[in-house]
């Protein structure tokens, strides 16, 4: 749409939206998040459709350490997570030709190689791996400082800059999350905290650069073109592991290989990266502060282990950080809108 020249000067041009009815430039201009100049961003019910999506993310998310637990009952750990890319990247695969994706920029590779190394390899592999002597209660101390590190991340990646009120919000999120699963492990480090603690840059830097990406092209594009570069590498570990390690099929090692391949790898990272590009990474990556209470909930359900009395208390102060950083997003994103005249 061009506006066209006018005899009569005005302070904004007038524009008719698509039912004729005029309206001014200035109340229509809005800047993508944390990129100004950069197209249009998401409006009220745009908005509120990417915190829908990035909060379906973080329920299909935490399902995740649960789904691994079911799954080394049947498989080793290198084998589950070679087979998880497979089957994740065949699923992806299949879509892309189905709906004849043209291959991504080449600029845009590198910034795939970031999100499959860091989503589909690297914190797969690693929690997996600290899954071996660690409860799932107590790798979900990943997941509590997760929110804030993707929120950095993005805030230096994308240049996104949120308020003052965000980042202690943010912060004191992270502190309530941290200090309940830290108590509900019982307060010691297991021997698996190295790798819980670099499955987080890892993943951070994974969702970051996957948001990012998720401006300029669909979010299930990002993780399906970075499932399929991934590919040759997870076939190439499959036929190394499976002969090494042990497989002893039953029902939740079939269930779980499903989920964490189709539910988490898949789904959960299509609908989170839709998400982060509507309201942006550093507002939808305090949502995952849900992620560790949420992920005790299906422990307990799934696996039987125990929560403590503390939780009841740890979701409500978790929602509210939540609410509170999702209320500053907001009023940062009508802030940053320009008014042109």
């Amino acid at each position: 749409m061009r506006a066209q020249d006018s005899a009569t000067p005005a302070s904004s041009i007038a524009v008719a939206d698509p039912g004729g009815t005029p309206r001014a430039a200035s109340a229509i201009t809005r800047t993508a998040p944390g990129k100004p100049g950069n197209g249009p961003a998401p409006g009220l019910s745009a908005g509120r459709s990417g915190t829908v999506l990035a909060g379906l993310g973080v329920v299909a998310f935490s399902l995740t350490f649960p789904a691994t637990a079911w799954g080394l009952e049947s498989f080793g750990p290198w084998s589950l997570v070679a087979l998880r890319s497979v089957l994740a990247a065949l699923i992806a695969g299949g879509v892309l030709l189905a709906a004849r994706v043209p291959l991504p920029a080449r600029r845009h590779w590198a910034g795939l190689a970031v999100v499959g190394g860091g989503v589909v390899v690297g914190f797969p592999l690693l929690t997996t791996l600290a899954l071996q002597t660690s409860t799932t209660s107590h790798a979900a101390v990943v997941v509590g400082l997760l929110p804030l590190t993707t929120a950095v991340l993005g805030s230096l990646r994308t240049g996104e800059r949120p308020s003052r009120t965000f980042w202690v919000a943010a912060l004191a999120g992270a502190a309530v999350v941290i200090a309940f699963t830290v108590q509900q492990s019982g307060g010691a480090l297991a021997s698996g905290d190295l790798y819980l603690f670099g499955a987080l840059l890892v993943c951070a830097a994974g969702y970051t650069e996957g948001g990012r990406l998720a401006r300029v092209m669909p979010g299930w594009q990002v993780i399906g073109w970075a499932l399929v570069l991934c590919l040759p590498l997870a076939v190439a570990g499959s036929l190394v592991a499976l002969p090494l390690e042990p497989v002893h099929l039953n029902a939740h090692g079939v269930l779980g290989l499903v989920w964490v391949a189709a539910g988490s790898t898949f789904l959960g990272l299509y609908v989170w990266y839709r998400g982060m590009a509507a309201i942006g990474v550093a507002r939808a990556s305090q949502l995952q502060l849900a992620q560790p209470l949420l992920t005790l909930v299906w422990s307990f359900l799934l696996l039987g282990e125990e929560i403590s009395a503390a939780a009841p208390v740890a979701a409500v102060a978790v929602l509210l950080c939540i609410a509170a950083t999702q209320r500053a997003g907001r009023r940062a994103g009508r802030e940053s809108r320009p008014v042109r005249s």
